[in-house]
């Protein structure tokens, strides 16, 4: 598997750990603009997550079929250590008989309200056997899941497609696919939030929509890159509390989500930098690029504080040029954009990953205008913050 070596640590180009984003969201074929213009967060406040006009259906094309999916049993999230955010980790079997290729994918959120996100992950034959028997030894459908799968080191999970609300199918339209074979499972990855949900209202079972083909001689497999970057954002002007000490707001995160969400703030700074935290609304990371591939499409993705995002190829450089520009973030609209011509990388090239948070908007905002202020560090949590630049992309060497 491909490597991404950043400072001091290397990033897999399939994330088994970090694995909190998303990566489907509405098609925009044919663009290079800025994805995600409109209204600003604050205008538009993130506090519905109530689900917008009905979703177009991408029509199947030649050789593709839809196989349409659903959790087995209804679910009922718990949210641990006193927290009101829960990953959970579901198994779909969608019968896969001979292999394939995935060329898109429409998570159906069943209870919206509560769903903040939710990633579709391909378990692999030979990873089957641990993650049903992971399944097997949890309580209630699936198992909680925050940062990774969390099936260990030696069971990776191919990630394949996300949902963020009002997320429609992203369908590329050249011949690619993410591989996919025989006895495969589907793994939803679904992250439940209850700031807003009544205590009678916590029940989902939602599902899934797979398109599939049998490809091509020709078919281009497909994988996910994630870029991500630090967080560290101190409370606005005028706020303050226990947790807008740093040290006491990363021990919270661990609390709520265990050491391995709570080390990757570290992580990230050790990867991003000197290891030291430089407190500011603005952050980034540059990636050395490992080998030769070609991207064909891009997304962002922070959270309720999120301002702006930006991808940048070689910034600095002769040859420097914006990948992803998006200006005015909204997390109720977040939309993968197609480039009408792919974007080639090389080794030599660097990416860079760039967010701006706003600690203000916390009082704007209906889920997050109670909570007490936080310095916002990386945490799984709808009031903790992330800050990804996602690529589709396939090798091409």
């Amino acid at each position: 598997m491909t490597t991404w070596t950043g400072h001091r640590r290397q990033l897999t180009l399939v994330p088994a750990a970090l694995a909190a984003v998303l990566l489907v969201a509405a098609c925009s074929s044919g663009s290079t603009g800025s994805a995600g213009t409109g209204a600003s967060p604050a205008a538009n406040s993130h506090a519905g997550h109530s689900g917008g006009p009905a979703v177009p259906v991408v029509p199947l094309r030649p050789g593709e079929r839809f196989v349409d999916l659903v959790m087995p049993q209804p679910y009922t999230p718990v949210p641990p250590s006193g927290g009101t955010d829960e990953y959970r980790c579901v198994l779909v079997d969608p019968g896969l008989t001979a292999p394939g290729f995935l060329t898109g994918s429409q998570f159906a959120p069943q209870n919206v309200p509560i769903v903040h996100h939710a990633l579709v992950n391909l378990v692999n034959p030979k990873d089957v056997a641990a993650a049903r028997a992971k399944d097997a030894a949890t309580p209630g459908e699936g198992w909680t899941c925050f940062g990774s799968d969390d099936l260990g080191p030696d069971h990776q999970t191919e990630w394949v497609d996300t949902w963020t609300p009002n997320g429609a199918e992203t369908v590329l339209q050249q011949d690619v696919g993410f591989p996919v074979k025989p006895g495969s499972l589907v793994l939803l990855q679904i992250h439940y939030n209850l700031l807003a949900a009544s205590a009678g209202d916590r029940v989902d079972r939602s599902g899934v929509r797979l398109r599939l083909t049998s490809g091509t001689p020709a078919t281009k497999p497909l994988q996910t890159v994630p870029l991500q970057a630090p967080i560290e954002l101190p409370c606005a002007t005028g706020e303050s509390g226990p947790l807008c000490d740093r040290a006491a707001a990363v021990a919270d995160v661990t609390q709520r989500f265990g050491t391995e969400v709570g080390g990757t703030e570290g992580q990230l700074l050790q990867q991003c930098g000197n290891g030291k935290p430089a407190p500011g609304a603005t952050q980034h990371c540059d990636y050395p690029v490992p080998q030769s591939m070609r991207v064909y499409a891009a997304l962002g993705h922070m959270h309720l504080l999120g301002r702006s995002l930006k991808v940048e190829l070689n910034p600095g450089k002769a040859n420097a040029r914006t990948v992803l520009d998006v200006p005015a973030f909204n997390f109720d609209d977040q939309k993968y954009e197609q480039f009408s011509a792919p974007i080639d990388l090389k080794p030599g090239d660097d990416l860079r990953v760039t967010c701006t948070h706003d600690a203000t908007l916390r009082k704007l905002l209906p889920q997050l205008s109670t909570l007490p202020p936080r310095y916002v560090v990386w945490g799984d949590g709808t009031s903790d913050e992330m800050c990804i630049g996602l690529l589709i992309t396939s090798p091409t060497a």
